[in-house]
């Protein structure tokens, strides 16, 4: 069965485009041009991923994308943005957007984060290797069955693709993994475009996992490499 994507947009000519390419590529489609026909389509039609512009009329994309995390909606959401600013890609990200991409975009680099987005939820995650379902270091406790992660405790409140990167990184710490690592493994595609989108949810995850994010202790970076887990 054909995967359906909703594209919105407020210029015709983009989501005529994008209608176009995803169309070729045996997606369905179904479109709207506001913020509230946006989250009404959303709610009705149940689409497998959804392209949200940021600038729309009567709703932006940011109140769309948190209205539908609010329901409980969990439909992957890809943020298109003509804006360069790195608070408005960490807020997208922290109400709950899974991926950003910025205008003027490649049609090569859209399909391949449609798809990646897709086949993420789409494919279930594999077993754990390890028999130990919790992993201990430092304060921090990972439960590996539950998905969640502990602080002292208290549980931090991760999306998945946050619990997703401490568990590939804390799997094995002190190894140095590349954005382009990230992106494959975490992200789940080959890198396209913007390496920045790792940066940004690097820097959103550290104000949730780290006591002061200025001076973290687990997510380190290494300057002209990628980051690591420190034990």
């Amino acid at each position: 069965m054909a995967k359906k994507v909703l594209i919105v947009d407020d210029e015709k000519a983009i989501v005529d485009i994008l209608k176009y390419n995803l169309q070729k590529n045996e997606f369905e489609t179904a479109e709207a041009y506001d913020g509230a026909e946006a989250l009404r389509l959303a709610r009705e039609t149940d689409p497998d991923i959804i392209l949200l512009d940021i600038m729309l009329p009567y709703m932006d994309g940011f109140e769309v994308c948190k209205a539908l995390r609010d329901d409980g909606n969990n439909v992957p959401i890809i943020m298109l943005t003509a804006r360069e600013d790195e608070t408005d890609k960490v807020f997208g990200l922290e109400i709950g957007a899974d991926d950003y991409i910025t205008k003027p975009f490649s049609i090569r680099e859209l399909m391949a984060r449609v798809r990646a987005n897709i086949r993420r939820v789409a494919v279930p995650a594999p077993a754990e290797e390890k028999t130990d379902s919790v992993i201990h270091i430092k304060d921090l406790t990972i439960d590996t069955d539950r998905h969640s992660v502990f602080r002292d405790g208290k549980e931090i409140d991760l999306t998945e693709r946050e619990y997703n990167i401490i568990h590939l990184m804390a799997a094995e710490p002190g190894k140095v993994f590349t954005r382009e690592e990230l992106m494959r493994e975490v992200w789940q595609y080959d890198y396209y475009g913007d390496l920045r989108t790792v940066d940004v949810a690097m820097r959103r995850f550290r104000e949730k996992l780290e006591k002061n994010p200025a001076e973290p202790e687990y997510i380190i970076t290494r300057r002209g490499a990628g980051y690591y887990f420190s034990d």
